[in-house]
């Protein structure tokens, strides 16, 4: 049968799966398409009991009640499927409009582990895909902050960006990383390479401005990998979002375990669909 868009959401009675129906409810309401809460009952040996169903019920219909608590004008779904958590959330999102999970839950480990539900998804779904914390993560954060490089990746990226600073009345910061992504800078000090590469990025920012004259949108400009940057900077981040390449490195980005070494990155991300050059 076929299913109008929505905004689905990957509920499994988890606080990280809640907060991701939570965060879903303003990009439906900008849609104007429903919240679709899913729950998938995993095949076990045997079929499904009555008390699997029950069990799924009560998941689905704690979810709804939290986004009715909120008082927000949206139309939500409920959804219960049998099968493969991670394949019932890609067969959703062929049709979905936006992708909704917890970064950790009661069916899989946490999106730092290698075969994680969110890591699978994130690396396959053909629409945007939001992996979200649980609300204590995202208090005092104050900003987007959007991987942006010359390719269409980047264009989407920086697109979506746009959209969801606009949504969430917060600032946007549009970060490219060098010298990787620009190759015709070598050379020349730090200071002069940081420059060149934040003002092509303050070139594309200004027809954005001008559609949009609310837009608080700055250019950075960082030499390595943005991951220092996002370290430095996790304590002010609402949501970082990444093409869709990133999706086999999220666990770079956000991990419930991460290693000894490495920062907790614990903020939103939103990975973008495919672009033409992913």
């Amino acid at each position: 049968m076929h299913q109008a868009p929505a905004v689905v959401v990957g509920v499994d009675g988890s606080c990280s799966a809640t907060a991701a129906a939570l965060w879903a409810i303003d990009e439906a309401v900008s849609r104007d398409i429903p919240v679709r809460l899913l729950h998938a009952v995993p095949h076990r040996d045997g079929p499904t009991t009555t008390d699997d169903i029950d069990r799924a019920s009560d998941i689905v219909d704690t979810a709804a009640a939290a986004i009715e608590a909120t008082g927000k004008h949206v139309k939500v779904e409920t959804q219960i499927a049998s099968g493969d958590v991670a394949q019932v959330l890609l067969d959703q999102a062929r049709r979905a409009a936006m992708l909704c999970i917890g970064s950790s839950g009661r069916v899989h480990a946490g999106i730092g582990h290698r075969q994680s539900t969110a890591l699978a998804v994130a690396r396959s779904a053909n629409c945007p895909v939001a992996v979200i914390h649980s609300p204590t993560a995202a208090a005092g954060v104050s900003c987007v902050v959007a991987e942006v490089d010359d390719t269409a990746a980047g264009d989407l990226v920086l697109r979506r960006g746009i959209d969801e600073a606009l949504l969430r009345a917060i600032p946007l910061r549009v970060v490219t990383a060098w010298p990787a992504s620009y190759p015709d800078v070598q050379g020349g000090s730090s200071a002069t390479m940081t420059r060149m590469v934040r003002t092509r990025l303050q070139r594309r920012l200004s027809a954005w401005r001008e559609h949009h004259p609310g837009l608080d949108a700055r250019a950075v400009a960082v030499p390595g990998n943005i991951l220092n940057y996002l370290a430095r900077h996790r304590d002010e981040i609402a949501l970082a979002i990444v093409p869709h390449g990133r999706g086999a490195g999220i666990a770079e980005l956000v991990s419930t375990t991460p290693p000894s070494s490495a920062p907790d990155l614990s903020f939103n991300v939103l990975i973008c669909e495919p672009a033409g050059d992913d």
